[in-house]
Protein backbone atom coordinates (compact mmCIF):
# COMPACT_ATOMS: atom_id res chain seq x y z
CA UNK A 1 0.00 0.00 0.00
CA UNK A 2 0.82 3.74 -0.64
CA UNK A 3 -0.48 5.08 2.97
CA UNK A 4 -1.25 9.04 3.75
CA UNK A 5 -1.20 8.77 7.20
CA UNK A 6 -2.55 11.86 9.52
CA UNK A 7 -1.28 11.35 13.09
CA UNK A 8 1.79 9.87 12.62
CA UNK A 9 3.69 12.09 15.49
CA UNK A 10 0.99 10.60 18.26
CA UNK A 11 0.76 7.39 20.60
CA UNK A 12 -1.25 5.19 17.88
CA UNK A 13 0.21 6.69 14.99
CA UNK A 14 3.76 6.31 15.70
CA UNK A 15 3.60 2.40 16.49
CA UNK A 16 1.18 2.41 13.06
CA UNK A 17 3.78 3.79 11.08
CA UNK A 18 6.13 2.17 12.35
CA UNK A 19 4.25 -1.26 11.65
CA UNK A 20 3.49 -0.03 7.91
CA UNK A 21 6.81 0.30 7.17
CA UNK A 22 8.30 -3.17 8.67
CA UNK A 23 5.60 -4.63 6.56
CA UNK A 24 7.39 -2.88 3.30
CA UNK A 25 4.60 -0.07 2.73
CA UNK A 26 5.33 3.28 1.65
CA UNK A 27 4.27 5.97 4.34
CA UNK A 28 3.62 9.59 3.53
CA UNK A 29 3.04 11.14 6.87
CA UNK A 30 1.22 14.75 6.80
CA UNK A 31 3.08 16.47 9.80
CA UNK A 32 2.60 20.31 11.07
CA UNK A 33 6.01 22.19 11.23
CA UNK A 34 5.35 22.45 14.95
CA UNK A 35 5.24 18.64 14.98
CA UNK A 36 7.24 16.76 17.85
CA UNK A 37 8.96 13.83 15.78
CA UNK A 38 10.63 12.23 18.89
CA UNK A 39 9.05 8.75 18.15
CA UNK A 40 9.47 8.62 14.34
CA UNK A 41 12.63 11.05 13.68
CA UNK A 42 14.22 7.38 12.84
CA UNK A 43 11.55 6.10 10.26
CA UNK A 44 12.49 6.12 6.55
CA UNK A 45 8.62 8.10 5.77
CA UNK A 46 7.94 10.46 3.42
CA UNK A 47 7.44 13.40 5.13
CA UNK A 48 4.89 15.85 3.95
CA UNK A 49 3.91 19.01 5.90
CA UNK A 50 0.57 20.85 5.67
CA UNK A 51 -2.89 20.32 7.96
CA UNK A 52 -5.72 18.60 6.86
CA UNK A 53 -7.63 22.19 6.36
CA UNK A 54 -5.68 23.02 3.60
CA UNK A 55 -7.37 21.40 0.74
CA UNK A 56 -4.64 22.88 -2.13
CA UNK A 57 -1.91 20.78 0.33
CA UNK A 58 -3.71 17.78 0.39
CA UNK A 59 -4.25 17.34 -3.60
CA UNK A 60 -0.23 17.55 -4.08
CA UNK A 61 0.07 15.06 -0.54
CA UNK A 62 -2.57 12.68 -1.98
CA UNK A 63 -2.19 12.68 -5.25
CA UNK A 64 0.02 9.08 -5.50
CA UNK A 65 -1.89 7.61 -2.30
CA UNK A 66 -4.20 4.27 -2.84
CA UNK A 67 -4.74 4.77 1.20
CA UNK A 68 -5.55 6.70 3.60
CA UNK A 69 -5.34 6.22 7.40
CA UNK A 70 -6.65 9.21 9.59
CA UNK A 71 -5.62 8.81 12.61
CA UNK A 72 -5.48 12.47 13.87
CA UNK A 73 -7.67 13.80 16.23
CA UNK A 74 -8.29 16.16 19.37
CA UNK A 75 -8.90 14.37 22.99
CA UNK A 76 -8.96 17.18 24.91
CA UNK A 77 -9.43 20.62 24.27
CA UNK A 78 -10.07 24.50 26.00
CA UNK A 79 -13.59 24.71 24.15
CA UNK A 80 -16.07 22.54 22.97
CA UNK A 81 -16.33 23.59 19.58
CA UNK A 82 -12.41 22.54 18.83
CA UNK A 83 -13.82 19.32 18.90
CA UNK A 84 -16.09 19.23 16.00
CA UNK A 85 -13.68 21.40 14.24
CA UNK A 86 -10.23 19.10 14.44
CA UNK A 87 -12.67 15.60 14.74
CA UNK A 88 -15.48 16.42 12.50
CA UNK A 89 -14.34 19.84 10.13
CA UNK A 90 -10.71 18.15 9.43
CA UNK A 91 -12.36 14.41 8.36
CA UNK A 92 -14.79 16.23 6.37
CA UNK A 93 -12.29 18.45 4.61
CA UNK A 94 -9.92 15.35 4.20
CA UNK A 95 -12.59 12.75 2.54
CA UNK A 96 -14.23 15.62 0.13
CA UNK A 97 -10.82 16.86 -0.63
CA UNK A 98 -10.21 13.22 -1.99
CA UNK A 99 -13.87 12.93 -3.26
CA UNK A 100 -13.84 16.05 -5.02
CA UNK A 101 -10.48 16.30 -7.08
CA UNK A 102 -11.10 12.64 -7.93
CA UNK A 103 -8.12 11.46 -6.26
CA UNK A 104 -6.72 7.84 -6.44
CA UNK A 105 -7.39 6.74 -2.96
CA UNK A 106 -9.18 3.08 -2.94
CA UNK A 107 -9.63 3.39 0.64
CA UNK A 108 -10.19 5.77 3.45
CA UNK A 109 -9.55 4.21 6.96
CA UNK A 110 -11.06 6.63 10.19
CA UNK A 111 -9.51 5.84 12.98
CA UNK A 112 -12.56 6.76 15.89
CA UNK A 113 -13.12 5.57 19.28
CA UNK A 114 -15.52 3.72 21.63
CA UNK A 115 -16.45 6.96 22.66
CA UNK A 116 -18.56 7.50 19.53
CA UNK A 117 -20.13 4.44 20.84
CA UNK A 118 -20.08 5.12 24.32
CA UNK A 119 -20.60 3.08 26.89
CA UNK A 120 -22.24 -0.52 27.97
CA UNK A 121 -25.39 -0.76 30.07
CA UNK A 122 -23.49 -3.93 31.85
CA UNK A 123 -21.27 -6.42 31.10
CA UNK A 124 -22.75 -7.53 28.33
CA UNK A 125 -20.91 -5.44 25.49
CA UNK A 126 -21.84 -3.38 22.70
CA UNK A 127 -21.53 -4.46 19.27
CA UNK A 128 -21.14 -2.27 16.38
CA UNK A 129 -25.10 -3.10 15.45
CA UNK A 130 -25.98 -1.00 18.61
CA UNK A 131 -27.23 2.65 18.41
CA UNK A 132 -24.74 4.94 19.77
CA UNK A 133 -25.04 6.78 22.51
CA UNK A 134 -22.04 8.99 23.38
CA UNK A 135 -21.81 10.60 26.85
CA UNK A 136 -18.88 12.90 25.95
CA UNK A 137 -18.55 15.97 23.55
CA UNK A 138 -15.44 14.51 22.26
CA UNK A 139 -17.45 11.28 21.42
CA UNK A 140 -20.34 13.11 19.89
CA UNK A 141 -17.68 15.00 17.72
CA UNK A 142 -16.08 11.39 16.53
CA UNK A 143 -19.69 9.68 16.17
CA UNK A 144 -20.14 12.93 13.67
CA UNK A 145 -17.29 12.07 11.79
CA UNK A 146 -17.89 8.52 11.50
CA UNK A 147 -21.82 9.41 10.02
CA UNK A 148 -20.30 11.84 7.45
CA UNK A 149 -17.42 8.86 6.36
CA UNK A 150 -20.08 6.52 6.23
CA UNK A 151 -21.67 9.11 4.30
CA UNK A 152 -19.44 8.89 1.46
CA UNK A 153 -19.47 4.80 0.74
CA UNK A 154 -20.48 5.00 -2.22
CA UNK A 155 -17.71 7.61 -3.83
CA UNK A 156 -15.04 6.24 -1.79
CA UNK A 157 -14.69 2.45 0.05
CA UNK A 158 -14.25 3.61 3.95
CA UNK A 159 -13.60 1.70 7.02
CA UNK A 160 -13.88 2.88 10.18
CA UNK A 161 -12.02 1.49 13.91
CA UNK A 162 -13.24 2.01 17.23
CA UNK A 163 -10.80 1.38 19.92
CA UNK A 164 -11.76 0.77 23.42
CA UNK A 165 -8.74 1.99 25.73
CA UNK A 166 -5.22 1.34 24.19
CA UNK A 167 -2.24 1.35 26.46
CA UNK A 168 1.48 0.45 25.63
CA UNK A 169 4.79 2.43 25.13
CA UNK A 170 4.32 5.97 24.20
CA UNK A 171 1.00 6.31 26.09
CA UNK A 172 0.69 9.38 28.38
CA UNK A 173 -3.33 8.22 29.73
CA UNK A 174 -3.05 5.57 31.29
CA UNK A 175 0.61 5.73 32.78
CA UNK A 176 -0.82 8.46 35.05
CA UNK A 177 -3.20 5.02 36.46
CA UNK A 178 0.25 3.29 36.70
CA UNK A 179 2.38 5.89 38.52
CA UNK A 180 -0.58 6.17 41.01
CA UNK A 181 -0.47 2.40 41.51
CA UNK A 182 3.34 2.48 42.16
CA UNK A 183 2.94 4.60 44.60
CA UNK A 184 1.39 2.18 46.52
CA UNK A 185 -2.61 3.20 45.96
CA UNK A 186 -5.59 1.68 43.95
CA UNK A 187 -7.96 4.57 42.91
CA UNK A 188 -11.29 3.78 43.08
CA UNK A 189 -13.58 5.88 41.26
CA UNK A 190 -17.20 6.30 43.25
CA UNK A 191 -16.08 3.24 45.22
CA UNK A 192 -17.07 1.49 42.10
CA UNK A 193 -15.30 -1.00 39.99
CA UNK A 194 -15.14 0.19 36.23
CA UNK A 195 -14.71 -2.57 34.42
CA UNK A 196 -13.44 -1.84 30.49
CA UNK A 197 -12.05 -3.50 27.08
CA UNK A 198 -8.57 -3.09 26.53
CA UNK A 199 -6.67 -2.87 23.54
CA UNK A 200 -2.68 -3.27 23.24
CA UNK A 201 -1.43 -1.01 21.14
CA UNK A 202 0.63 -2.85 18.80
CA UNK A 203 -2.29 -5.55 18.61
CA UNK A 204 -4.54 -2.15 17.44
CA UNK A 205 -2.13 -0.94 14.69
CA UNK A 206 -1.88 -4.75 13.22
CA UNK A 207 -5.65 -4.69 13.17
CA UNK A 208 -5.76 -1.45 11.73
CA UNK A 209 -3.41 -2.37 8.40
CA UNK A 210 -5.84 -5.55 7.95
CA UNK A 211 -8.53 -4.01 7.73
CA UNK A 212 -6.84 -1.34 5.38
CA UNK A 213 -6.53 -3.80 3.12
CA UNK A 214 -9.12 -6.80 3.25
CA UNK A 215 -12.46 -6.39 0.85
CA UNK A 216 -14.43 -7.54 3.48
CA UNK A 217 -13.72 -4.28 5.42
CA UNK A 218 -14.96 -2.07 2.88
CA UNK A 219 -17.59 0.14 4.64
CA UNK A 220 -17.50 -1.97 7.70
CA UNK A 221 -17.50 -0.26 11.36
CA UNK A 222 -14.96 -2.85 13.59
CA UNK A 223 -14.16 -2.83 17.47
CA UNK A 224 -10.83 -4.20 18.22
CA UNK A 225 -10.55 -5.16 21.87
CA UNK A 226 -9.11 -8.12 23.94
CA UNK A 227 -11.80 -10.84 24.10
CA UNK A 228 -12.05 -10.52 27.96
CA UNK A 229 -12.72 -6.98 29.70
CA UNK A 230 -11.21 -6.09 32.83
CA UNK A 231 -11.78 -3.90 35.73
CA UNK A 232 -9.01 -1.47 36.72
CA UNK A 233 -8.56 -3.07 39.92
CA UNK A 234 -7.62 -5.95 37.90
CA UNK A 235 -5.08 -3.69 35.68
CA UNK A 236 -3.48 -2.73 39.27
CA UNK A 237 -2.82 -5.86 40.34
CA UNK A 238 -0.94 -6.56 37.17
CA UNK A 239 1.23 -3.19 37.83
CA UNK A 240 1.45 -4.56 41.23
CA UNK A 241 3.06 -8.33 40.73
CA UNK A 242 5.52 -6.40 38.15
CA UNK A 243 6.50 -4.10 41.09
CA UNK A 244 6.72 -6.53 43.75
CA UNK A 245 4.24 -4.10 45.97
CA UNK A 246 1.35 -4.11 47.73
CA UNK A 247 -1.40 -1.37 47.53
CA UNK A 248 -4.30 0.28 49.41
CA UNK A 249 -7.83 0.89 47.27
CA UNK A 250 -8.48 5.00 48.40
CA UNK A 251 -11.86 5.84 46.87
CA UNK A 252 -12.37 8.85 44.88
CA UNK A 253 -16.16 10.53 45.51
CA UNK A 254 -17.75 12.09 42.58
CA UNK A 255 -17.17 15.28 44.32
CA UNK A 256 -13.92 15.62 44.66
CA UNK A 257 -13.06 14.72 41.05
CA UNK A 258 -15.52 17.40 39.95
CA UNK A 259 -13.51 19.99 42.40
CA UNK A 260 -10.54 19.24 40.83
CA UNK A 261 -11.83 19.36 37.03
CA UNK A 262 -13.26 22.04 37.58
CA UNK A 263 -9.90 23.93 39.03
CA UNK A 264 -8.13 22.34 36.44
CA UNK A 265 -10.20 23.18 33.69
CA UNK A 266 -9.41 27.07 35.23
CA UNK A 267 -5.86 27.02 35.28
CA UNK A 268 -6.07 25.33 31.49
CA UNK A 269 -7.59 28.28 30.79
CA UNK A 270 -4.88 30.73 32.19
CA UNK A 271 -2.50 28.63 30.94
CA UNK A 272 -3.94 27.87 27.37
CA UNK A 273 -3.18 24.47 27.96
CA UNK A 274 -6.38 21.93 27.93
CA UNK A 275 -6.06 18.79 30.93
CA UNK A 276 -6.82 15.64 30.55
CA UNK A 277 -9.13 16.16 34.21
CA UNK A 278 -12.19 17.83 32.61
CA UNK A 279 -15.61 17.75 32.56
CA UNK A 280 -16.11 15.76 29.37
CA UNK A 281 -13.44 13.38 31.08
CA UNK A 282 -15.38 12.95 34.16
CA UNK A 283 -18.78 12.16 31.75
CA UNK A 284 -16.11 9.41 30.47
CA UNK A 285 -15.56 8.31 34.20
CA UNK A 286 -19.25 7.88 35.28
CA UNK A 287 -20.28 4.89 33.64
CA UNK A 288 -19.53 1.30 35.19
CA UNK A 289 -19.00 -0.55 32.27
CA UNK A 290 -16.95 0.33 28.59
CA UNK A 291 -17.26 -2.88 27.27
CA UNK A 292 -16.78 -3.49 23.38
CA UNK A 293 -17.25 -7.22 21.59
CA UNK A 294 -14.55 -7.45 19.14
CA UNK A 295 -16.35 -10.76 17.67
CA UNK A 296 -17.34 -8.69 14.77
CA UNK A 297 -13.34 -8.55 13.11
CA UNK A 298 -12.81 -11.80 14.03
CA UNK A 299 -15.98 -13.02 12.55
CA UNK A 300 -15.25 -11.25 9.41
CA UNK A 301 -11.73 -10.62 9.17
CA UNK A 302 -9.72 -13.20 11.22
CA UNK A 303 -8.24 -10.90 13.98
CA UNK A 304 -7.92 -11.61 17.70
CA UNK A 305 -6.31 -9.38 19.43
CA UNK A 306 -3.22 -11.76 20.91
CA UNK A 307 -1.96 -9.67 23.63
CA UNK A 308 -3.64 -10.26 26.54
CA UNK A 309 -3.59 -7.86 29.75
CA UNK A 310 -1.25 -10.22 31.71
CA UNK A 311 1.18 -9.72 29.09
CA UNK A 312 0.85 -6.14 27.84
CA UNK A 313 0.88 -4.55 31.11
CA UNK A 314 4.45 -6.31 31.81
CA UNK A 315 5.59 -4.99 28.37
CA UNK A 316 4.49 -1.48 29.10
CA UNK A 317 5.80 -1.17 32.54
CA UNK A 318 8.90 -2.11 31.21
CA UNK A 319 9.29 0.59 28.15
CA UNK A 320 8.15 3.39 31.13
CA UNK A 321 11.27 1.86 33.32
CA UNK A 322 13.67 1.69 30.41
CA UNK A 323 12.76 5.37 29.29
CA UNK A 324 13.24 6.60 32.64
CA UNK A 325 9.22 7.62 33.22
CA UNK A 326 9.10 5.21 36.21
Amino acid sequence: MNVFLTGATGFVGSHLAEALLAEGHQVRALLRTSSNLQWISNLKLDCFYGNIFDAQGLISGLKDMDTVIHVAGLTKALKTEEYYRVNYEGTKNLIDTIIEHKLPVKRFVYISSQAAAGPSDSMEPRTEADPPKPVSEYGKSKLKAEEYVLSKKNQIPVTIIRPPAVYGPRDTDVFRFFKTVRMGIIPKWQNRDKYLSFVYVKDLVQAIILAASHPKAKNKIYFVAEPRPHSWEEVAYEALKFFKKKAIHVPIPLGLVKSIAFFSEQWSKIVKKPSIVNQQKIAELLPDFWICSPQKIKKELGFEAPTVLEKGVPLTLQWYIDQGWL
